[in-house]
């Protein structure tokens, strides 16, 4: 069972940056697509952000988020990344990371909450 552990949530103001990270138990390099997606109160879990690796690396990301947040990857520590600046109140919600292995192996990570308020 692979693990993966997020961090770096927590409340910061509107127009604050935070930086999450989600930490593999295993080798991310073979990954083939990695995404952050985010759940607020009462709403379904979207995609926000993503990484998709075939003959090259491709990041896409929702409008919402497009020019404030930052997806990355860092294979020599299994760790993929969210920059996210300019937060804003609607960010507001659980982030969760997600990777998917050859395969068809995917894993969620437990979540971490980021709240945008003043």
């Amino acid at each position: 069972q692979v693990q993966l552990v997020e961090s770096g949530g927590g409340l910061v103001q509107p127009g604050g940056s935070l930086r999450l990270s989600c930490a593999a138990s295993r080798s991310i390099s073979s990954g083939s697509f990695m995404g952050w997606y985010r759940q607020a109160p009462g709403k379904q879990r979207e995609l926000i952000a993503q990484i998709t690796v075939t003959r090259g690396l491709t990041t896409n990301y929702i409008d919402s988020v497009k020019g404030r947040f930052t997806i990355s990857r860092d294979n020599a520590k299994n760790t993929v990344y969210l920059q996210m600046n300019n937060l804003k109140p609607e960010d507001t919600a659980v982030y969760y990371c997600y990777v998917l292995w050859p395969g068809g192996e995917g894993f969620w990570g437990q979540g971490t909450q980021v709240t945008v308020s003043s």
